[in-house]
């Protein structure tokens, strides 16, 4: 039987996902599934979980919007935009009594998610996957002690972190699976596949440091960073926090081989509360997230509309 597992793709939740709900399938039939992986994402050229990708006897979306093509026999997601229109989420509503379709906004992680779920609904308790499920839920909710944690990259976690948001798609994911769902997740960050697809990134992400300290500007609590000056080669989460350490919110916006990016952010370090769901302000404009970080995603020829998004909405923060 085939399944296709589409998940979020270039996501340390996404690839954590994808290996929690592979361990899940494997207790209830012993394995007499194929599985094949399928990266989605919300950028240019990005593939999408629809009927197309969607051809397997059965279908599961993990980590990414709903989809109501008729054929999604298992959903997981946690994200507040995991619906873009109300058919959909009625269709969600309507489908979710078969017992597999799985959504809660409160969860800071999809793979803490489906690890409850497989505990609560099917019994299975896998303490090999532990440490996976643990660093998930750091990564995706940025439960980092500091920003200069999230961003140091001494740690061979937080290596693979990076290499899985620079490499993740279907060949990665296709390869990763098996590997963390057979060796502890240390070992397969220290393996030599992971480290060498890192080193090039480690002075990637010092330029687009060095770009975020030079175009960075402050707008009372918002610190915005115009960075479509040239195609960035690597982006890097919290940078901004650790630079400007007593901002709230941070607009980044920048140009990616798929085409523009708008990545709003709250700074879980600042101090100060979160007084805005980004997800909401996001999905205004397209995109969706988190209430604590969101992302828009437009076309090559939109940049012009992609500044202009960001500046609107590093304004309205502010």
């Amino acid at each position: 039987m085939k399944v296709v597992v589409a998940t979020h793709g270039h996501c340390f939740d996404g690839l954590a996902s994808a290996v929690m709900f592979t361990r899940l399938l494997g207790a209830l039939d012993g394995h007499k599934r194929k599985c094949v992986y399928r990266a989605c994402g919300y950028g240019n050229g990005q593939a999408r979980a629809d009927g197309t990708l969607l051809n397997g006897d059965e279908n599961a979306i993990l980590d990414y919007r709903y989809s109501a093509t008729g054929n999604v026999t298992w959903f997981f997601d946690h994200h507040r935009t995991a619906f873009q229109t109300s058919e959909e989420q009625s269709a969600f509503e309507a489908n979710k009594a078969g017992g597999r379709y799985f959504y809660d906004p409160d969860y800071s992680s999809c793979t803490k998610l489906i690890a409850d779920v497989a505990w609560r609904h099917f019994a299975l308790n896998d303490p090999a996957l532990a440490d996976l499920v643990h660093w998930a839920d750091i990564v995706d909710s940025a439960r980092f002690e500091s920003p200069e944690q999230a961003i140091s990259r001494t740690d061979p976690i937080l290596r693979m972190v990076s290499v899985v948001e620079h490499y993740g798609d279907d060949g990665f994911i296709e390869r990763m699976v098996p590997e963390l769902s057979k060796k502890p997740l240390a070992e397969v960050a220290r393996s030599p596949f992971i480290e060498e697809r890192y080193k090039p990134l480690g002075d990637k992400q010092a330029r687009f440091t060095e770009r975020v300290r030079q175009s960075g500007q402050r707008m009372g609590r918002v610190v915005f960073v115009d960075l479509t000056a040239s195609v960035l080669d690597s982006v890097g989460k919290f940078v901004t926090y650790a630079l400007f350490p007593d901002s709230v919110y941070s607009v980044v916006v920048g140009v990616l081989k798929s085409g523009a990016k708008v990545s709003v952010g709250y700074n879980p370090w600042s101090g100060k509360p979160l007084d805005t769901d980004i997800s909401a302000i996001c999905a205004r404009h397209g995109g969706g997230g988190h209430p604590v970080v969101g992302a828009i995603s437009f076309r090559v020829s939109e940049v012009d509309r992609a500044r202009e998004v960001a500046r609107a909405i590093a304004e309205e923060l502010a």
